[in-house]
């Protein structure tokens, strides 16, 4: 798989369970989807999906994906697959797979995801997807794992956690905006302080860790600690 995230998330099973696969939970948490909805099935047949994200106020790129999920392993263990994929011609991602896993521990669970897919565009789009798309996934995936953490682990919505992360993002932009902007006033004490005060200021901003109660992606892991595969109930979708 292309891209690896991985947290330890100190709940219990079940809680992290139906905050990932119920889709008006799933919504709330995970920066990477405005809209998930399931689409009718009929008896055991894979769960079928639309999704969609908003990329701009007046743009929704939306796609369909199939999932199937296995609650009862040995060892306690769970695990989702899904394959998705977006006939939107502005949607980079043209198709793709991945999987959940969740892994009960002494004081939580291990969960974790791999994924990866094909973009589209050509040699353009594979050019942008390891430049600039592909980081930014990787990004947003561990900063909504943490997200979702910081609900199951202390109940702090998504919401709020997404409002204190902005101001905490904002504090930081302050800390390098206004000493910077001071530099432009005329020449005196503070046109004289501006450049040591911006450059502590960008320290402060780069170096000074997220609060506890804030998203971080920094916190999950983003390299799998061994080789890994995906599970087999992953070979078993068809492609939506």
């Amino acid at each position: 798989m292309g891209l690896y995230i991985e947290t330890r998330v100190r709940a219990d099973l079940d809680t992290l369970w139906d905050r990932t696969q119920e889709p008006e939970r799933h919504q709330r948490w995970d920066l990477r989807f405005t809209e998930i909805s399931y689409l009718p099935r009929a008896g055991d047949e894979p769960q079928r999906f639309r999704y969609a994200t908003r990329v701009l106020p007046f743009l929704a790129v939306a796609g369909t994906g199939v999932s199937a999920g296995e609650r009862h392993r040995a060892g306690g263990e769970r695990v989702s697959a899904l394959r998705f994929a977006s006939p939107h011609p502005l949607s980079l991602l043209a198709e793709g797979s991945g999987y959940w896993r969740y892994v009960p521990t002494a004081d939580g669970v291990r969960f974790l995801t791999g994924y990866d897919y094909r973009p589209r565009w050509g040699l353009a789009g594979r050019v942008a997807d390891r430049l600039v798309f592909r980081p930014l996934m990787g990004w947003a995936t561990a900063w909504s794992f943490d997200r979702l953490r910081l609900w199951c682990e202390r109940g702090i919505t998504p919401e709020r956690s997404r409002n204190r992360w902005l101001l905490e993002l904002l504090a930081r932009v302050l800390a390098v905006a206004v000493p910077w902007a001071a530099g432009s006033l005329p020449l005196g004490f503070a046109a004289l302080a501006a450049v040591p005060l911006t450059v502590l200021g960008l320290a402060l901003a780069v170096l000074v860790p997220p609060s506890s109660r804030t998203p971080a992606a920094r916190r999950c892991l983003r390299t799998p600690p061994a080789r890994t595969r995906a599970p087999r109930l992953l070979a078993a979708l068809e492609q939506p």
